[in-house]
């Protein structure tokens, strides 16, 4: 009997240390690619300053990529596959169809990176990195990005359609959007920082600067400015800068610019005053963002590292795509 005790005893060590070992082997590290491939990060870093050199609004795209990547079922590179026959992909889904772009330079770094590094990083962890770099390379915050994540093997139009917070939603759904994928209050206001760079279509803000059925109260000067490249009717892609003060630098403007009531979207201007002129519960955050950068900052930082460990494949699940566009 004291042999079969001592035996289940090594057998609960072992079991043990198995689950210590998968733990392990499943977290995420910011040294990840430390010895497999020791030139990952350097590699894309100079993808991404050369592009932002011919395209500076591409830093806004990649950090784009990287949030509807992980909104979706988790920062798994499922936003890059493209359709097929028995599946259809994530970008025709709404929120994205002729919207994002940017797919032809993580097409670029992981051809790069196949011939260094064959098979050792993933496509998921290159939207984290490139996010990341576009960010920095456009006068924004640095973080450690964790590294370790793996490609799924399918995406989801659905998921795409339904959880990506849409440009025309009021406060309390914004906040309900973003609880769903585990973020505060404060925390999504300091995501929404990111629309400090980039563009929106015409067709996603022209409510708010015709209609204002949505109580925006959208100063009249503003709203002028912006009908000259959004037609009433037509013009549906047509771009307008989210933050029109400095659309290619990653500051606090955005966050002036909610104070003064010229938010290009709804869902941005809700930040501020609840849409309508009335105090929100993110006003304080809001103003203290706009005269506060190393606190913007610092809180966007830590928010974009907590949406980067939305979900993650690792371990042996999912897959490192040869190419992002497709499964192995």
């Amino acid at each position: 009997m004291a042999k079969t005790m001592f035996m289940n005893y090594v057998i609960s060590i072992i079991l043990c240390l198995e689950m210590i070992l998968i733990a392990t082997s499943a977290q995420l590290s910011t040294n990840h690619y430390s010895t497999s491939c020791p030139k990952a990060l350097s590699t894309i870093k100079t993808t991404v300053l050369k592009t932002l050199l011919k395209d500076r609004r591409m830093g806004a795209s990649l950090l784009r990529l990287h949030f509807h990547d992980c909104f979706v079922n988790g920062c798994d590179a499922s936003v890059l596959l493209d359709d097929t026959s028995s599946m259809i992909g994530e970008k025709t889904a709404a929120p994205n169809n002729n919207s994002l772009r940017g797919f032809e330079v993580i097409d670029s770094i992981k051809s790069q990176l196949e011939t260094i590094c064959p098979g050792i990083v993933s496509c998921a962890d290159i939207l984290a990195v490139s996010a990341r770099d576009s960010v920095v390379a456009v006068g924004g915050p640095s973080w450690g990005v964790q590294l370790g994540r793996r490609d799924s093997t399918t995406a989801s139009i659905d998921s795409a359609n339904t959880d990506i917070p849409s440009p025309t939603l009021d406060l309390p759904e914004l906040i309900s959007a973003f609880s769903n994928k585990g973020f505060t209050p404060k925390e999504m206001v300091a995501l929404s920082g990111a629309h400090t760079i980039g563009q929106a279509r015409c067709v996603v803000f022209r409510e708010r600067i015709y209609n204002n059925e949505t109580n925006d109260n959208v100063p009249a000067s503003f709203a002028t400015s912006l009908r000259s490249n959004c037609p009433l009717t037509g013009g549906d892609d047509n771009l307008s800068p989210l933050d029109a003060t400095s659309p290619l630098s990653f500051d606090t403007a955005y966050f002036k610019n909610l104070v003064s009531n010229k938010g290009l979207l709804h869902s941005d201007q809700q930040l501020f005053g609840g849409g309508g002129g009335a105090t929100s519960s993110t006003d304080s955050q809001v103003s203290g963002y706009a005269n506060n950068p190393p606190a913007f900052f610092s809180d966007f930082a830590s928010a974009m590292i907590k949406m980067g460990n939305l979900s993650p494949l690792t371990g042996t699940n999912g897959q490192i795509r040869s190419n992002c566009r497709k499964i192995n």
